[in-house]
C-alpha cells in the first residue's frame, strides 16, 4: 500500500452533493485518493459510483461540496482547464472502451498525444509501444469493432495511459468481460500503474476486481462508508 497516507491526498473529495431531477446521487460523499495509490469505490448499482468519479475527473459539477487536485480547487476551474487535464494528468477508462470506431486502433491510442501538439509520427511510434506493453500491437492496424472485448479494453487502457497521467479513473472496467479477460486487463492495469507510479480511481461493483485494490471505500446511497484497509 501506498505511504502517502501521511502525506496530502492528490485528489480530494469534500461533501459532494450531485442531484439528477428528484434524484440525489450524491449526498455529502468524501474521499481522498494519494499518489501512487489504487482505490476502489464499490457500491450497489444506483449508489452513485459512477457519479463520484465524474465529479472528480472534472466532467460533472457538484452541486455542493469540493474537489480539490493537486490542492487546488478542481471544481471551479473553467471547462477549457479542465479538458487540459483531462488530455494530460488525467487518463479515462470506461466499461466499454469507447474508443472512436472509424480510427485504427493505433490512432485510438496515438490521439491523446496528437490533441497535445505531438506530430503523428512521433504520437504513432509512442502509442505502439503502449499498444505492445499491454499485448495488442498485433492488432494496431485494426478498427475496434474487429477486437474482442479483452483486447480492446487493453488499447483503452494504452490510451489512458499514453500521456503519463497522474490519475488513471476507470469507471467498471471489466464490466463488459469474461473472468479471464477481467483478469488480464486487471493485472495490465495494476502493474502498468504500478510501474509509472499513477494513482488509480477504481470503480466496481465486482468483489475480485475490487480485491486488486490498496484500499476500498463503499458508496451506500450517496455517501462513502468509512475506509476499509484490502490490502
Amino acid at each position: 500500500m501506498s505511504n502517502g497516507e501521511n502525506t496530502a491526498p492528490l485528489l480530494a473529495a469534500h461533501g459532494l452533493v450531485r442531484t439528477y431531477g428528484r434524484t440525489e446521487a450524491l449526498r455529502g460523499a468524501s474521499v481522498e485518493l494519494h499518489a501512487g495509490e489504487i482505490l476502489t469505490v464499490t457500491g450497489a448499482s444506483g449508489s452513485g459510483k459512477s457519479t463520484l468519479l465524474h465529479c472528480l475527473a472534472g466532467i460533472v459539477r457538484p452541486d455542493a461540496g469540493s474537489v480539490t487536485y493537486g490542492g487546488r480547487r478542481l471544481d471551479r476551474l473553467p471547462e477549457d482547464r479542465l479538458s487540459e487535464l483531462r488530455r494530460t494528468d488525467f487518463g479515462l477508462v470506461f466499461q466499454f472502451g469507447q474508443l472512436i470506431p472509424e480510427l485504427t486502433v493505433l490512432d485510438n491510442v496515438a490521439l491523446p498525444l496528437m490533441l497535445a501538439g505531438t506530430s503523428r509520427a512521433e504520437a504513432h511510434a509512442g502509442a505502439g509501444e503502449w499498444l505492445e506493453r499491454f499485448g495488442v500491437c498485433g492488432q494496431a492496424g485494426l478498427r475496434p469493432g474487429e477486437l474482442s472485448g479483452g483486447q480492446a479494453q487493453r488499447a483503452s487502457l494504452a490510451r489512458a495511459l499514453v500521456t503519463g497521467p497522474k490519475v488513471v479513473f476507470a469507471d467498471e472496467p471489466t464490466g463488459a468481460l469474461d473472468s479471464l479477460a477481467s483478469e488480464q486487463v486487471m493485472t495490465a492495469l495494476v502493474h502498468t500503474a504500478r510501474e509509472c507510479g499513477a494513482a488509480v480511481l477504481l470503480v466496481t461493483h465486482d468483489a475480485q476486481v475490487a480485491a486488486y485494490a490498496d484500499r476500498e471505500v463503499r458508496l451506500a446511497d450517496g455517501a462513502v462508508s468509512p475506509l476499509e484497509v484490502t490490502a
